[in-house]
């Protein structure tokens, strides 16, 4: 399973980016997928994520501001950011879990920054 994700940048407050992850290998039987954020010196964190099929769950940080999707393709979801704030500022990591493994893609950086 391998996962690629794009869509970061560099946002002023109050504004929006949408982050998407492509996975693609062995996608059959994945039962959860997520997007995590871990800022300078600060441990990763759940942002937001499916469970058990279409359950979503969000950190209280981000809730009403984020959403996740799936996109269009099968294999893609996504996460729109509104409403970004300076302290939403992280390196944004899409995740999988399959059959009790976890994946994670490359990382991207988002900054919210006037």
């Amino acid at each position: 399973v391998q996962l690629q994700a794009s869509g970061g940048g560099l946002v002023q407050p109050g504004g929006s980016l949408r982050l998407s992850c492509v996975v693609s290998g062995t996608v059959i039987r994945i039962n959860d997928m997520g997007w995590y954020r871990q800022a300078p010196g600060k441990p990763r964190e759940l942002v937001a994520g499916f469970t058990n099929g279409d359950s979503t769950n969000y950190a209280d940080s981000v809730k009403g501001r984020f959403t996740i999707s799936r996109d269009n393709g099968p294999n893609t979801f996504a996460l729109q950011m509104n409403s970004l704030k300076p302290e939403d500022t992280a390196v944004y990591y899409c995740n999988v879990v399959r059959l009790g493994k976890t994946y994670w893609g490359q990382g991207t950086l988002v900054t919210v920054s006037s």
